[in-house]
């Protein structure tokens, strides 16, 4: 699903977006992978906070930088465990596509409860789609939420 003026990459970034991750379970390996992207040699990634418009520019080093302090402090802060377990990235050594669950958000984050839950915020070296609107909600979630109000 392409949006416009993305050039065909939407496409892309969900078949990147739908393949396997790796989860960061502990702490220091969250801030291995922190350092490895501030590292990168060509800085090129897209900050994406699900639900808000996705980004058409890559962030700056300096942006990057202050979203990365920033939901570090949110995650060991709002997810007070000894173990990470909210962050999952697509290759550890050569990183280009980072998912990151809100703590206050999670339901199955896996999806073995059959319904997806997305991402918090993403960080990805091709431009970002809309996930809410390339992955709505399942007709049996559809039907639940009509059937609140209906009657």
């Amino acid at each position: 699903m392409a949006t416009e003026g993305d050039n065909g990459s939407g496409k892309d970034f969900l078949a990147e977006y739908n393949r396997g991750f790796t989860g960061i379970l502990h702490w220091h390996q969250l801030d291995a992978l922190w350092e490895r992207l501030r590292g990168d040699a060509d800085g090129v990634w897209y900050v994406y906070a699900v639900g808000e418009t996705p980004p058409d520019q890559p962030a700056s080093a300096s942006q990057l930088d202050l979203f990365i302090t920033e939901v570090d402090k949110l995650l060991r802060a709002e997810h007070d465990h000894d173990y990470c377990g909210v962050v999952y990235v697509n290759r550890m050594d050569e990183p280009d596509l980072v998912k990151i669950f809100d703590p206050n958000h999670l339901g199955s984050s896996c999806g073995s409860s059959g319904i997806r839950i997305l991402p918090g915020w993403v960080l990805s070296r091709k431009p970002p789609v809309d996930l809410q609107a390339a992955m709505p909600q399942t007709r049996s979630r559809r039907r639940w939420w009509q059937g609140i109000f209906s009657g």
